[in-house]
């Protein structure tokens, strides 16, 4: 590997939430154990249920994380840039993905094996903890989507997830499609679309093209917070 292609690496690794206790020396030796790995858009960099064999580590591009049902129905559970890792869960329990992990534009990732991990670990039980905090988020993270599944209807989830990405924003650039909202929501792309209509009708947003406008914020966080009432349009 190229001088330069090695300290770009390990300065990735520095980066990193687990690694960032760790000496300057020790984060360049483990960089020279990683491999790379350069994804197309679209290209799958690992299959859910496939055993794991290490960490990855995003260095450029995006990457999905996703179940697709036998129906071919998909959730997707989050996605991650450059600095994230992936995989970690499998590697202590012993069992496969959880999900597939798909490339949404030319990515390139750094592969680092499970044992030097581990071994690495054994070491250095603050890079264990490290892990393990991660983890803790992730499933927090688990448990809100089933929450939303179980409990929250669907234009209460469209509208959570407005009021999240808006924030403090009026406008909001809705860069996916109703496929692809469900997908992150659980739902269908009908359901999205009839979502979406009521909140319109309620007076919540304003729909042009890509662009919601958020022309009721407290409206809109009423319904995302389970008021149903506040997403009936008046009049209707």
């Amino acid at each position: 590997m190229a001088p330069a292609a090695a300290a770009a690496d390990a300065a990735l690794l520095g980066r990193v939430g687990y690694f960032r206790s760790l000496p300057p020396s020790r984060i360049a030796a483990l960089a020279a154990r990683c491999r790379t790995r350069t994804l197309a858009a679209g290209a799958t960099l690992f299959d859910e249920g496939a055993p794991c064999a290490g960490l990855f580590i995003v260095a450029t591009g995006r990457i999905e994380i996703r179940q697709t049902s036998l129906r071919g129905r998909e959730q997707v559970f989050h996605t991650e840039g450059p600095g994230a890792t992936l995989g970690e869960g499998p590697l202590f329990d012993g069992g496969g993905y959880i999900a597939s992990a798909v490339a949404l534009e030319p990515s390139r990732v750094l592969f680092l094996p499970r044992a030097d991990l581990l071994a690495l670990c054994r070491l250095h039980p603050e890079v264990a903890l490290a892990l393990l905090e991660a983890l803790a988020r992730r499933v927090r993270r688990f448990a809100e989507i089933v929450s939303d599944l179980a409990f929250r209807p669907v234009t209460e989830r469209v509208a959570h997830y407005l009021h999240r990405a808006a924030g403090r924003e009026t406008v909001l650039r809705l860069d996916l499609t109703h496929a692809q909202l469900a997908a992150r929501l659980g739902t269908v792309r009908e359901l999205v679309t009839r979502a979406l209509a009521q909140l319109e009708r309620a007076g919540a947003i304003e729909r042009a093209g890509q662009r919601v406008v958020i022309r009721d914020r407290t409206r809109l966080a009423a319904v995302a917070h389970g008021d149903s009432r506040a997403g009936k349009a008046t009049g209707a």
